[in-house]
């Protein structure tokens, strides 16, 4: 079963990526969302080449694509996003619904696990300095509000940015004991 999920992720993230690369070219790379959905692409494929011999790759796709559907779910849409625009239209129906439920549901069950809990939290941490960083200096604004540490406070900043790391160690460590 997990072939065959893999094989469809790898036809979603085509299509999905597609879309993305017609909307906003290149800039789509600042975006965690297709960072992690590019993590997932790759490790479907080389799970696909490797015969799921990729329990750790599999594992960050799935931690990180679940932090990408609920801050999406539970503070990008409440923020203003619009459920229909992030959550089903477009590239956001493959980017943050179906490839993160698909790709965590076949870690969970038919893949090989991984107990790397840190790799998903340093990539996340290095991501979010990463991006406060280009923040602070002007070269981009955002890409989520959280980001924009020129437009708040710095304890609102330090604030996010902590919170987030604590959620994607909480989804790490939860994916872990889910997994069995």
């Amino acid at each position: 079963m997990g072939i065959i999920a893999n094989i469809l992720i790898v036809i979603m993230e085509l299509v999905a990526f597609r879309l993305s690369f017609r909307r906003i070219r290149w800039e789509m790379f600042i975006y965690y969302t297709e960072l992690s959905n590019l993590i997932t692409l790759i490790s479907s494929i080389v799970y696909l080449l490797t015969n799921g011999n990729v329990p750790a790759f599999r594992y960050l796709s799935a931690v990180e694509l679940t932090m990408t559907f609920l801050i999406t779910l539970c503070v990008l849409v409440p923020m203003g996003g619009g459920f229909r625009t992030l959550m089903i239209s477009e590239n956001g129906l493959y980017h943050h619904t179906l490839v993160p439920i698909l790709s965590v549901v076949s870690y969970i069950f038919w893949e090989p696990h991984s107990a790397l809990w840190l790799l998903p939290v340093i990539l996340t941490t290095l991501y979010g300095l990463t991006m406060m960083f280009l923040n602070l200096i002007g070269k981009i604004d955002g890409p989520y509000p959280f980001l924009r540490i020129r437009h708040q406070s710095r304890i609102a900043s330090v604030l996010w940015f902590f919170g987030l790391i604590v959620i994607i160690s909480l989804i790490s460590c939860g994916v872990i004991l889910i997994a069995g």
